[in-house]
């Protein structure tokens, strides 16, 4: 190696420093730190471990996991596909206005989604008859309202690639349409199928918000049950424990969406062509319901929270609203949920500004493929392996303490800092594909004309990573600010973020505390989903997908 590839060689590293220190402090070291107090007890404790792993609470626990993570998945697919079917492999006036109103619940934080199903289905909405509340079905209907845009935008981006004359041909040689659909159709969407099912089944067995709220104390999942073992029982080794049979389930999905992921890819491979079909009459049976259906599902539980939020003693009226404002009961919360929403807004805006910072250098680094890059990007990627509760707790256990000269216990830069550990994966996934795409050519041209590294960053690198920096810079402002599983574990009494004091809110008696719970979640809603439109049109062909 030469003097001049060993300064880079080092100048590369030197720069990675900063992203691998931030993760290796705020992730990599709680992370063992869970996995230690879980297997180590002054020596390995097998039987220690053992015990929380045979408990009956540990068995229920996962075995709910298991059971809702099914529900969800199966419903979403029943939902998604045939929706995936209309708007996707269709084409038809409208549709693309229909299509961006079925993705607005996935970009909804958790609490709000479990706050519009209390609004339904509690004992007091318009659902309440049915008896569902802190039920199995609440809990698997708000997963399959969350999840069924994922299902159609997998399933329905690889129907809409399938090569239409791969069924007509089969017709013409004696199929009828039912057999073109099973024996052509269906064994082409197969990867689609299972990659959708995977990544749902992941997303539903990692919710934490939802089965919180909807469940109460009557389900608990493996995210919850860590809860509880903190915040109830104190027991901070079953938390660990649990964490790490937590971490196996999560790999073990992970390495499923990977195997679905990379077949999908393989049918789909360098494609471009244009699968769908104008609509026709005879497509009308089919859409009329499952846009009905669609719309019901997505609509039901938002009109049931915005009502809930302006129901009154008296009638309807803007009084929750108002009570947003002014300091409840301490008892209840010690600040106003307006000062909370400032609290999230302070921490969401920190942590998307230290997301996107790290991010734009890891993108920067990842523009050349290299046996260096795929260290960075795995190291970079393995906080989407771990769920939001786990980091909560690992941060909790390991820096409650002075590190490098600054006492964080009990402080409320962890918050931030915890959100920009979730949200940074998603940001250089956002960032890396238009850095891939800059010709080298275009910086060894600058290079030549005598601009320093700085210079061509700023010149020819920065220009074309403008637009997808401000998009990643909203979708992790509008994460951190619904971020809920770490900032439960770590937001301090006396400085609640907004899903915090919503949460907080649902658990106190009375319909005043219950109606304020109710418009600040509808609060929360319009600002992620505000910050996720005007982020959205900062999206160019070149943009990663979140």
């Amino acid at each position: 190696m030469s003097a001049r590839d060993l300064r880079r060689h080092l100048s590369w590293w030197g720069v990675a420093a900063l992203p691998l220190a931030f993760l290796g402090i705020l992730f990599l070291w709680p992370l063992a730190t869970v996995l230690a107090r879980g297997l180590w007890d002054g020596g390995f404790d097998w039987a220690g471990t053992w015990a929380v792993v045979v408990d009956p609470r540990t068995a229920d626990a996962a075995l709910t996991t298991l059971g809702l993570a099914a529900l969800g998945t199966v419903g979403s697919l029943a939902m998604g596909v045939p929706a995936a079917y209309v708007l996707y492999r269709l084409r038809w006036r409208g549709q693309a206005t229909v299509r961006a109103l079925a993705t607005v619940p996935f970009v909804l934080p958790t609490i709000v989604v479990a706050t519009a199903f209390t609004a339904l289905l509690g004992r007091s909405g318009p659902l309440g008859f049915l008896g569902w509340d802190q039920s199995v079905w609440a809990i698997a209907l708000a997963m399959v309202f969350y999840n069924t845009s994922v299902v159609m935008r997998i399933v329905g981006g690889t129907w809409a690639g399938l090569d239409p004359r791969t069924a007509d041909a089969a017709r013409t040689l004696g199929a009828n349409r039912r057999q073109a659909w099973w024996h052509v159709t269906v064994p082409a969407l197969v990867p689609a199928l299972a990659s959708a099912a995977s990544v749902v089944f992941l997303f539903c067995a990692t919710s934490f918000g939802v089965v919180l709220v909807l469940g109460g104390t009557r389900i608990n999942t493996l995210e919850t049950e860590i809860w509880l073992q903190v915040n109830q029982f104190l027991d901070m080794r079953a938390a660990a424990v649990l964490s790490i049979l937590q971490l196996v389930f999560v790999v073990g999905i992970l390495g499923v969406s990977a195997w679905a992921r990379r077949r999908r890819e393989r049918v789909l491979g360098n494609r471009t062509i244009d699968g769908t079909r104008a609509a026709t009459a005879r497509d009308v049976g089919v859409m009329v319901p499952v846009l009905v259906g669609l719309g019901l599902l997505l609509a039901a539980p938002l009109w049931a929270l915005v009502s809930r939020s302006l129901r009154t003693a008296e009638g309807f009226g803007l009084d929750n609203y108002v009570a947003l404002f002014t300091d409840p009961p301490r008892a209840v919360l010690p600040v106003s949920v307006w000062q909370a929403t400032l609290n999230s807004l302070t921490t969401a805006a920190i942590a998307a500004t230290i997301a996107t910072g790290l991010g734009l250098i890891v993108a920067s680094l990842l523009a050349r493929r290299g046996r260096k890059a795929a260290v960075l990007d795995a190291v970079v990627m393995l906080p989407l392996g771990v769920s939001a509760v786990v980091v909560g707790l690992g941060m909790l256990l390991t820096l409650n303490r002075t590190v490098l000269g600054v006492d964080l216990r009990g402080s409320w830069w962890l918050v931030p800092m915890a959100q920009a550990v979730v949200a940074l994966p998603l940001v250089v996934r956002t960032l890396v594909p238009p850095a891939r795409a800059i010709d080298p050519r275009m910086k060894a041209a600058a290079g030549t004309l005598g601009a320093g590294p700085a210079r061509v960053w700023a010149q020819v690198e920065w220009p074309i990573l403008r637009r997808p920096f401000g998009l990643a810079l909203g979708f992790a402002f509008a994460i951190s600010m619904g971020e809920f599983g770490a900032t439960s574990f770590l937001a301090r009494p006396d400085r609640p973020t907004l899903p915090t004091a919503i949460y907080r809110l649902l658990g106190r008696p009375g319909a005043e505390n219950l109606g304020m719970a109710f418009a600040a979640a509808v609060l929360l809603a319009l600002l992620t989903a505000s910050v996720m439109m005007v982020s959205e049109r900062l999206r160019t062909p070149l943009g990663g997908d979140l």
